[in-house]
């Protein structure tokens, strides 16, 4: 946020005002430490997003049954169900950095043993499923102690620029990240997809070192573990601004963001090879990009406008689903990355800044738990109904889903309710 005075000189007004939105935009980008952290994020997310296609990639190549890669993608989201609050409790409870660096180590040893796996042809889909399996395992952990380890390097006055940074961040690496996967798929074969996301770790680790004075100390031991988990629900239950932000991203990503397990049972409704596949997930991530520059612009906050950003995204998959061919589904896949990214980067900011400080790791972590929970528990039937019925049927389904939540969701907190 700039400290400058909101006058200025005669003759310099005009540059002022030039100058503000991209100033205001990359905000948090001028604190020294995030930069580093941001950019160490940048490598480590286009390598997550090239094992994420390879990886569907490689479960279809070795079974050719959509259903097979929603469970692959299922058994990397169900370890947040298990230890979702638990990794909240240590993100509040552990200095951050270390957690982080113990998770990035832990990461690349998962992509590492895939790469191996898969470069000498021994690989069969149980493999997969059980680092799958295991890198979720250590994601659950990592993902709370990241998202509150931002807030302590910021912190608020910078919280929600980094936010919508941070999307920006992930986003811009999903056009790089399957176009990478694409590249050495058809170049050198799927097992150096992972082998470079197991090198990227290695850069993470590098910029956690770099960042110094921030997230070193650990708060003071207090209860139990489980008696913590139970501190940090009644403190959602107890806060609308975040009880209604919560249950609202429940609705909409447990079956309308299984967007691997969609795009390829579209893959196989337009018939395309590996690099078409790829496309579909950099539309995906165009619209996403320019969604989270929106955010980073003018960011918002608030359950009104997550409802909005929520209706959005539903009416944006029922045109997805009835797309005429390829070509126009790219370009509304795009349109649903735009809504997605502003759905789910108004929801993040609103939770974050609502939080107590004390509170955010377990805060967090129940977010992850219903964000990715959400998805782990659809991402088989969404798998299931691409098989049955089709691609669009499902992504139609989804869609409808997606609305029914969300307006369930709208009318009971016009009328004041909360869930217990």
């Amino acid at each position: 946020m700039s400290t400058s005075s909101p006058r200025t000189r005669p003759g310099t007004a005009g540059a002022g005002r030039g100058t503000e939105p991209a100033r205001r935009m990359f905000a948090a980008l001028r604190i020294r430490d995030y930069r580093r952290f941001f950019l160490g994020q940048l490598v480590s997310n286009t390598g997550t997003w090239t094992q994420f296609v390879a990886q569907d990639w490689l479960v279809l190549r070795l079974t050719g049954r959509s259903l097979d890669v929603g469970i692959a993608a299922a058994l990397q989201s169900l370890p947040i169900l298990v230890f979702g609050l638990v990794g909240g409790v240590a993100a509040d409870r552990y200095p951050k950095r270390r957690l982080l660096i113990t998770c990035q180590i832990l990461l690349a040893l998962c992509a590492g043993a895939l790469a191996a796996l898969t470069l000498t042809g021994t690989v069969t889909r149980y493999e997969v499923f059980v680092l799958a399996l295991l890198t979720g395992s250590v994601s659950a952990f990592s993902a709370p102690a990241l998202q509150s380890f931002v807030a302590e390097v910021v912190g608020p006055e910078h919280l929600r620029n980094a936010v919508s940074l941070g999307a920006l961040n992930y986003q811009s690496a999903r056009l790089v990240g399957p176009s990478l996967a694409a590249a050495l798929i058809s170049v050198i074969g799927i097992g150096w997809a992972f082998a470079v996301n197991a090198v990227t770790y290695c850069v993470v680790i590098g910029t956690l070192l770099a960042v110094r004075g921030s997230g070193d100390r650990a708060p003071a031991t207090g209860p139990r573990s489980k008696g913590q988990v139970r501190e940090g629900l009644r403190h959602v239950r107890r806060r609308p601004e975040l009880l209604w932000p919560i249950t609202l991203v429940g609705f909409v990503c447990a079956f309308g963001y299984n967007f691997p397990t969609l795009l390829a049972g579209f893959a196989g409704t337009f018939r395309t090879s590996a690099e078409g596949y790829s496309f579909m997930t950099t539309a995906l991530g165009l619209g996403a990009v320019a969604g989270a520059l929106t955010m980073a612009w003018r960011g918002s906050r608030g359950t009104r406008r997550l409802v909005s950003c929520a209706l959005g995204f539903a009416a944006a998959e029922a045109v997805a689903a009835a797309a005429p061919g390829y070509p126009a589904f790219l370009v509304v896949m795009a349109a649903v990355g735009l809504v997605s990214i502003i759905f789910n980067t108004t929801a993040n900011t609103t939770v974050q800044l609502s939080a107590q400080p004390e509170m955010r790791g377990r805060v967090m972590g129940l977010y992850s738990l219903v964000y990715s929970g959400g998805t782990t528990l659809g991402a088989p039937l969404v798998g299931w109904a691409i098989d049955a019925w089709g691609a669009r049927a499902a992504m139609a389904g989804c869609a409808a889903v997606a609305l029914t939540g969300t307006l369930t969701v709208a009318s009971a907190h016009r009328r004041g309710h909360a869930p217990t």
